[in-house]
């Protein structure tokens, strides 16, 4: 009988050592990812795959999330056959609903914002201590994004930093993408926020930028804006439309 190579006799005793418990822990994991893999070849509907961004196991056991590049949602079993739409909730005895689906939306939201860069971003600070931040996708001409723009002197006031992006909501080919890239490419892309947006004036085009209107487009896509404005939270819950200074200070936890 012809000896097993050392490196393989040397996992196979380690492997009894282990016990078939231990092994299967091992193996778990990996089997977990095939099963994942197969359901992702199922979700076709009307004989095209789904544009999957991510896959994962729900707290539900036999249940898996499924999050589409386009930023929605839905649950499924692992064959891909039943599709659940909407969000989970769980009956928490101290809490009362909690909104898992929100929870775990938030926290994308956070970490997909974490790799923004401040420099891709047209930012209104305050000119004293900054105690809340919150970003801001917006469109040039949406009205009430100009309404929300007139009180952001008041905002910054009471110590909340506006980070914009942007976002048109016609999209790429629209005039607010073209009036969002000459807002980014500008000298002084806060000042001409405030004119295009105050006074209606659109400032020139620079005569070579890359702005990043594009790339914020997509990723207010994913992270689920469906208009503008839509106010980001600083814990990633995400605020659509406009709202005024008061209401926005006190879910920031921000005294007048």
């Amino acid at each position: 009988m012809s000896k097993l190579p050392p490196r393989t006799q040397r996992l196979t005793y380690a492997l009894r050592l282990l016990g078939a418990g231990a092994l299967l822990t091992l193996l778990a994991p990996l089997a977990q990812a095939d099963a994942l893999d197969d359901l992702r070849g199922k979700l076709v509907v009307n004989g095209k795959p789904l544009p999957i961004e991510t896959l994962a196991s729900s707290p539900i056991k036999g249940l898996y999330e499924v999050r589409l590049t386009s930023g929605e949602s839905f649950y499924t079993d692992i064959d891909g056959q039943h599709l659940i739409v909407g969000e989970m909730y769980r009956n928490d005895a101290e809490k009362g609903l909690v909104n898992l689906s929100e929870q775990k939306a938030n926290g994308e939201r956070r970490k997909l914002l974490a790799d923004v860069s401040e420099d891709d971003m047209v930012i209104f600070r305050p000119a004293g201590e900054v105690k809340a931040v919150i970003s801001v996708f917006t469109d040039t001409t949406c009205p009430y994004c100009r309404k929300l723009h007139k009180e952001v002197p008041e905002l910054n006031a009471r110590g909340i930093e506006v980070r914009y992006l942007a976002f048109p909501r016609g999209g790429m080919r629209s005039q607010g993408a073209r009036e969002l890239a000459q807002v980014w490419c500008a000298e002084n892309p806060t000042e001409a926020m405030n004119r295009i947006k105050n006074e209606g004036e659109v400032p020139k085009q620079a005569a070579s930028c890359d702005a990043p209107v594009a790339s914020q487009f997509e990723l207010g896509t994913r992270m689920g804006v469906q208009g503008t404005p839509a106010i980001v939270m600083p814990d990633g819950q995400m605020v659509p439309g406009y709202l005024p200074v008061d209401r926005l200070a006190t879910m920031l936890g921000v005294d007048s």
